[in-house]
């Protein structure tokens, strides 16, 4: 049950898209004076070293944060949230260095004002653990909360907020088959509870039909609740299985992934349309890497 670890996995292209919507939600929602309340419902340790053993042995980021670093676009070229995205990465590191990686839960802090507060969810008792370790860095009192518990049940006592304004991330690893229900169930009850929270939900998109199935019912599920949604992803590579000179199967890894939103900002999809093809060339390494935008008021 707990041998995910996102260390594995930082600043993959999965974790660009992520981060990248992550940040022009942020954004948006931290223009109105009214106090919001983050929820992480799969938090893990918040801080990740692409130096270290973790990340270099997987080697993931190499096809996603550092090569876009790598490409080196022309000043202006990139999309504005595509460089706000770099931009705030870059500033967890010192000029030049690119070997710390910041979580969603430090990209949010990063973004809170004052009046905000912050709820992290990792049951993983090893990331759990370091995730209270970097947070107590910070030294952000009571702002910011470490909770040890399962985030899709957790999640219910806190809505509706206080200040009756939340944006909820959740990304489980889906390593575990009953993921792809769980998260489905989890926004299905907290429109039930808060209704105009803002819902985002990162999902692989792999040839299993529970992938595919994510999106689709939450679309019904805005759709019943009257609620505009939009939903991203970005495709890298094909899916499709093969071999290597010796006959062995090569499996691809993960090839897409997407990030459905209810209550997206009205800023949102004109920012992702500028932004998705071009990660969708600078992040491909195939002829099947493609991007898709769709949404609904």
């Amino acid at each position: 049950m707990f041998s995910y670890r996102h260390a594995f996995h930082a600043g993959n292209h999965a974790d660009v898209l992520k981060h990248m919507v992550l940040i022009a939600i942020m954004r948006h929602l931290a223009q109105k004076d009214t106090a919001l309340t983050v929820f992480d419902t799969h938090a893990g340790a918040g801080l990740y070293r692409l130096d270290g053993d973790y990340a270099e042995t997987s080697g993931e980021a190499a096809e996603g944060f550092l090569r876009l670093i790598a490409a080196k676009p022309l000043p202006n070229a990139l999309a504005p949230v595509i460089q706000d995205y770099l931009d705030l990465v870059a500033s967890f590191n010192t000029a030049g260095s690119h070997k710390i990686y910041p979580g969603s839960p430090f990209i949010v802090q990063s973004l809170l004002r004052e009046r905000d507060k912050l709820k992290l969810f990792e049951l993983h008792p090893t990331d759990a653990k370091t995730l209270s370790a970097n947070v107590a860095q910070l030294a952000a009192g009571r702002q910011v909360a470490v909770l040890r518990e399962d985030g899709f049940e957790g999640l219910k006592k806190f809505l509706p907020p206080p200040a009756r304004r939340a944006l909820v991330l959740s990304d489980p690893s889906y390593e575990i088959k009953t993921d792809y229900a769980r998260v489905v169930a989890m926004v299905a009850d907290s429109l039930t509870r808060f209704a105009t929270g803002t819902y985002a939900v990162w999902y692989p998109l792999i040839p299993r039909p529970e992938a595919h199935d994510v999106p689709r019912k939450l679309k019904t599920l805005a759709a019943k609740a009257g609620k505009a949604w939009l939903n991203a992803s970005l495709t890298v590579k094909s899916s499709k299985l093969t071999a290597n000179d010796a006959g062995e199967v090569i499996r691809p890894g993960l090839p897409a992934s997407g990030m459905f939103v209810i209550n997206p900002p009205h800023t949102l999809k004109a920012a992702l349309g500028l932004a998705l093809p071009q990660l969708a060339k600078l992040l491909g390494q195939d002829k099947h890497a493609t991007s898709t935008l769709e949404s609904a008021a």
